[in-house]
């Protein structure tokens, strides 16, 4: 998830472990070690743009590298609180703050290499938005409180409620699976996959992409008190091989195009404002869109360099408005 999210539930969970009289030292740690994951966004090539996304959430978010990001955060953090605390008790709490690193992200619909080097694949639970804003702000009340009464039972208070919340998560992604699975079946369609991940913010309003005939479909989901789903679009499942035949195989661009599709899953296409733009359609500004939040820009004319990663974010007061109707469940002019 987010940064702040990240190092909240790092301070919550060290301070769950902590003996009142070190609470507050403990919720330091915690935060800190808990943001330390994301230190592999660090990892990036001026020549190479996709260096960056493919080790973002990388070996630093495995469940076998957590005792060493925490070693390291309570190396880190060690000057400045050795004489306020002992080594092993600083790096009890790193440990607690760094150990649910991994498995936060891997809720969300980007994913993680959580078992990495066993498993190298990234697995994503598609329970909770990369932002969430109710789980963040319960998880800060927690940590709030606990830091100001020195209570470890607040935090883990804190905590079961974070977990509530990820399970409320589980239920909903079911809902809006069923509802897009409905929904193909509608169209005749067999999909060959299909996830449904939550749209920013919320566990309410979902993005559904499935793969049928060459093509990938997309639709909104909307899981409220009653569901119901918003038809979108599709487009051509790209492929290197058919769409871009004349392209050598030793080409950087051919390799990075398949770095590209395994990053995406597979799910990728050309946008319809950019023929020469590849993106990843598993996310959208609308959820329901074809508009891809991120992708690479093709260029054939120069297959000997590595492709340009680029964001495309501009959400206009038109959809802004339009992604509010859909979550609030107003009714969707035709």
């Amino acid at each position: 998830m987010d940064l702040l999210t990240q190092g909240v539930l790092g301070a919550v969970l060290a301070q769950s472990g902590s003996r009142a009289q070190e609470t507050r030292l403990a919720t330091g740690a915690g935060f800190a070690a808990g943001l330390l994951a994301d230190a592999d966004v660090l990892i990036r090539s001026a020549s190479d743009p996709l260096l960056t996304i493919e080790f973002h959430r990388h070996f630093t978010h495995s469940v076998f590298f957590v005792p060493i990001g925490a070693l390291v955060a309570a190396v880190l953090l060690w000057p400045f609180l050795r004489k306020k605390i002992v080594f092993k008790r600083l790096y009890l709490y790193s440990l607690l703050g760094y150990s649910l690193s991994g498995f936060l992200d891997a809720c969300t619909s980007y994913g993680t290499y959580l078992f990495w080097p066993l498993y190298d694949e990234r697995i994503a639970f598609h329970i909770i938005s990369i932002v969430d804003p109710v789980f963040t702000l319960a998880l800060i009340a927690a940590a709030v409180l606990a830091f100001r009464r020195r209570n470890y039972r607040v935090a883990r208070a804190g905590l079961m409620f974070a977990g509530l919340y990820l399970l409320i998560g589980v239920g909903q992604m079911m809902r809006a699976e069923s509802v897009a699975t409905s929904l193909a079946h509608s169209r005749a369609h067999q999909p060959s996959r299909l996830v449904a991940k939550p749209t920013i913010g919320n566990l309410i309003l979902w993005r559904s992409i499935y793969e049928y005939d060459g093509r990938l479909y997309v639709d909104a989901v909307r899981v409220g008190l009653a569901s119901s789903s918003h038809p979108g679009a599709s487009v051509k499942q790209f492929s290197v091989d058919t769409d871009l035949p004349g392209l050598g195989k030793d080409s950087i661009l051919y390799g990075d195009i398949g770095r590209f599709r395994r990053f995406s899953d597979g799910y990728i296409g050309i946008s319809p404002e950019d023929p020469r733009f590849l993106g990843d359609m598993r996310y959208a500004l609308m959820p329901n869109g074809l508009e891809p939040l991120w992708g690479i820009e093709i260029n054939e004319q120069l297959p000997d360099r590595h492709a340009p990663f680029s964001f495309r974010r501009q959400f206009s007061a038109e959809k802004r408005q339009r992604f509010w109707v859909l979550l609030s469940g107003q009714q969707v002019a035709q």
